[in-house]
């Protein structure tokens, strides 16, 4: 005669906010959505989650760290250098040249104004614009020879960052690594985004977009500025004893559901994504407070120096994060501030500066913690410049170009102190040894652990891969 006065899941969950962090309260929402299936690598009943899954062969990367340089750094200003462009200086350029902007296009060709050097006991060669990525040159494997063929800042993005040019819709490779992986952490998410105070790169969301994938999969974006996730702490009035007593009940509840619904592979995640953002008030605070480092890594990050502040204290946060399991962790920058169609010869310097530091000291820490060897981290942009000057000599810059330009990377099984393949006498084109932005993926995948051809998704009926089927190497000769 009396109603149940015992509420719903749901009505709990709707009026007890028991001080659940954005981001936690962001992955538990994206568990209860996930449906997909299991990638080929799983052999267990399929589970909605993102625990440690076994790779297919022996992989020496565990974690991976990208840094990534939005608008097209200058690969013959930085780290392939190019005698013979500075003896043409001024003059035409026979090739054929595809512009992104031809009102302001021109056949002269532009040497760099910035000197090289041998470094280490490698002696690659490095700008004097990028002093401390110098300083670990024997730990680097510069690819000089990376190509997307197309000179657009979306359409490269999305073919380097989801297999196919410019096509919207697709997972993300953080994506993939956690769809076929998981994490090794069960405390904070698998993918982590650390993202730029003065905004979104270009194109926005979709650096880290699930794409087909179920928002599980997705990269979990931390606010660029303090307080990086809102709403981590309870409420006074929920903390201690009132907040465990408030879990106990709704772990009662889900148990109660649960015995209703006897075998419900995500029933049993949801369950598992609530004691998941309980543990992330502890874990994620504490991976996140960079005040117990030592006054010696922070001044190696930059953080003692304005320009090199920001960025130092992601890459430090980037450290930490994988230290703790975090699978894939990515850095972006505002816009596109290595887009220099003008004022190079300020421009370039300038976020040379601000990033230069931040990302040896990201190599260096890695290394000394015995962390590098399985720890992959990338450097570049989507596409590199053009020989030809944009504008004057004097005042103007380069423009687009996706048929040649140079990445590094380090650790995580990659040879060091090496350069890979070669671009033409002015740094045009990618020559020797061609490495396509769908070959960087497979090589990447089998780092992991994975062959990107069997890593499968089923979208729409339809198995999907990474490279979507598209012809794609591992480049056998950078892994160690």
């Amino acid at each position: 005669m009396f109603p149940n006065l015992l509420p719903t899941r749901r009505q709990f969950l709707s009026e007890n906010a028991m001080g659940i962090g954005s981001i936690a309260l962001a992955v538990m929402l994206a568990e209860e959505e996930a449906k997909a299936k299991p990638p080929s690598v799983r052999t267990e009943p399929v589970v909605y989650d993102l625990r440690p899954k076994p790779t297919q062969f022996p992989g020496k990367a565990k974690a991976m760290i990208s840094l990534f340089m939005h608008g097209g750094p200058s690969q013959m200003e930085l780290m392939d250098p190019k005698p013979e462009l500075s003896r043409l200086n001024g003059t035409d350029y026979a090739g054929e040249v595809g512009y992104s902007d031809q009102k302001n296009a021109s056949r002269k060709l532009l040497g760099s104004r910035w000197k090289f050097e041998k470094h280490g006991q490698s002696g690659l060669e490095f700008s004097e614009l990028i002093p401390n990525i110098a300083s670990v040159a024997d730990d680097l494997c510069v690819i000089r020879s990376m190509h997307t063929g197309h000179n657009g800042h979306e359409v490269s993005i999305r073919y380097f960052n989801a297999g196919i040019p410019a096509v919207l819709g697709r997972p993300s490779l953080g994506s993939w690594l956690t769809y076929a992986l998981g994490s090794e952490s069960q405390n904070l998410p698998a993918y982590m985004v650390l993202v730029d105070p003065g905004g979104h790169p270009v194109d926005g969301v979709n650096n880290w977009s699930n794409g087909f994938m179920p928002p599980l999969f997705q990269g979990t974006v931390l606010r660029a500025t303090e307080p990086r996730i809102l709403n981590l702490n309870p409420p006074p009035h929920l903390k201690g004893e009132l907040q465990a007593q408030n879990l106990a009940f709704l772990k009662g509840l889900n148990d109660r559901h649960l015995e209703q619904h006897p075998g419900e592979a995500d029933l049993e995640a949801r369950i598992a994504s609530y004691e998941l953002a309980a543990r992330m008030q502890i874990a994620a605070k504490e991976a996140l407070d960079i005040s117990s480092e030592t006054e010696a890594t922070q001044k190696m990050y930059g953080l003692d120096n304005e320009a090199t502040r920001e960025y130092g204290t992601r890459c430090l946060i980037a450290r930490r994060l994988v230290e703790r399991g975090v699978r894939f962790v990515q850095l972006f920058l505002a816009h596109q501030p290595w887009d220099h169609h003008e004022n190079i010869k300020d421009a370039l310097p300038a976020i040379c500066k601000r990033t230069d530091q931040p990302s040896a000291a990201l190599v260096k820490d890695l290394k000394q913690r015995g962390l590098l060897d399985s720890t992959l981290v990338h450097w570049g942009g989507e596409i590199g410049r053009l020989p030809v000057t944009q504008g004057t000599a004097e005042t103007g810059g380069r423009d687009h170009n996706g048929q040649g330009f140079s990445i590094w990377m380090a650790g995580g099984g990659i040879k060091p102190g090496m350069t890979y393949g070669e671009s033409d006498e002015v740094g045009h084109r990618a020559v020797t040894n061609v490495v396509t932005a769908n070959d960087y993926q497979a090589t990447v995948m089998h780092m992991f652990g994975l062959d990107h051809s069997k890593v499968i998704y089923h979208h729409s009926g339809q198995p999907q891969q990474i490279t979507a089927g598209r012809t794609a190497r591992v480049v056998n000769d950078i892994l160690a």
